[in-house]
């Protein structure tokens, strides 16, 4: 199922509408997705845009550290496991830099290694192929910690 809604995706480009310095011309919610898994990263971003939010990718630690840099975010999904660097060393760079951003861990792992526990992330949740769980928590997140819907 994957493969053909993959397939469906890159058929099309995303457009970006941003003022040229990576900020969004309108006042949709901004999301950084850290997701390795190419197929599941345009899915997501596919389901979230749909949604109303404008979603923007990283497929690794170090790229999402440096988008962080350039770019503010109001919600970020987080993969656990992936190269470079880690789920959790990326939380907690993330807590340390941007401290009122909410985080979603997003991961395969049922219990992952008390990150949300340790307060540095807002929700945890089993990825699955129904994403209704994962979109609720999005709008959830983003009117507790933004006051905003996309």
């Amino acid at each position: 199922m994957l493969n053909v809604v993959w397939l469906l995706l890159t058929a099309g480009e995303f457009s970006e509408e941003s003022d040229g310095n990576g900020n969004s011309e309108d006042a949709m919610a901004r999301i950084l997705l850290i997701e390795d898994d190419e197929p599941l990263r345009s899915l997501y971003k596919y389901e979230l845009e749909e949604e109303g939010y404008e979603v923007m990718i990283a497929e690794d630690g170090k790229t999402a550290l440096k988008s962080l840099e350039q770019s503010s975010y109001d919600l970020i999904i987080l993969d656990m496991v992936m190269p470079e660097m880690d789920g959790p060393e990326v939380l907690a760079k993330i807590a340390s830099r941007q401290k009122k951003i909410p985080v979603i861990i997003h991961t395969a792992y049922v219990q992952p290694r008390g990150e949300m526990l340790s307060g540095l992330a807002n929700a945890c949740l089993t990825k699955s192929s129904d994403l209704s769980l994962l979109k609720s928590t999005v709008k959830k997140l983003l009117e507790t910690y933004q006051g905003r819907n996309p």
